[in-house]
């Protein structure tokens, strides 16, 4: 390999992740319907057929923005801790974390096609993850509820900043939401 071709692919890596981590911020502030293909590459600083060369549609970009932060996290976390991290996560300031596949899921609910599969798929995951903390045989529906907490605990804090959610500490939200979570997910002894 030439240094020239070496430069070349180091390039098109670093024009991939500016184009990923662009689409990962418009998807989370707009949106899959409201987030154009051709803001996504003005955001990164690429021409649009960039995007397109590198991930194929619009659709494949946005299962790459929400694979990334998703499923890494639930590969990386144990599910016993998988609510305290997704809610700490969640938590943040936007300012400090990069991860924003909460609020992309939020913001992108409704939107069909590929997206809407990954959605499901993503949150099939993380209800089979919570579903096996408890020997219940309602367990499913423990998850969901477990889900719909979160998803509603990230729409108050992160899109509709409703007080005074928007402004509890993070301390505060996990101590007042630990108890009622391991309630509903323990385990029968």
């Amino acid at each position: 390999m030439t240094a020239e071709s070496h430069t070349r692919k180091r390039d098109a890596a670093a024009t991939k992740a500016a184009l990923l981590d662009a689409a990962r911020e418009l998807f989370a502030e707009r949106g899959f319907d409201r987030a154009t293909v051709r803001d996504i590459a003005s955001r990164a600083g690429a021409n649009q057929a960039l995007l397109f060369r590198y991930f194929g549609s619009k659709e494949a970009v946005f299962e790459a923005a929400m694979t990334h932060g998703g499923f890494a996290q639930l590969d990386a976390i144990p599910p016993e801790h998988l609510f305290a991290e997704t809610l700490r996560g969640l938590l943040k300031d936007t300012s400090e974390r990069r991860d924003r596949s909460l609020e992309t899921y939020l913001r992108s609910t409704g939107t069909g096609g590929a997206g809407a599969a990954l959605r499901d798929q993503l949150g099939d995951a993380y209800g089979h993850a919570l579903a096996s903390l408890t020997d219940e045989p309602d367990a499913a529906l423990r998850a969901d509820l477990a889900l719909a907490w979160l998803l509603g605990i990230g729409l108050v804090r992160a899109v509709t900043r409703k007080d005074p959610l928007a402004s509890a500490s993070v301390e505060d939200v996990a101590r007042l939401t630990g108890p009622a979570i391991r309630t509903l997910l323990e385990r029968s002894e």
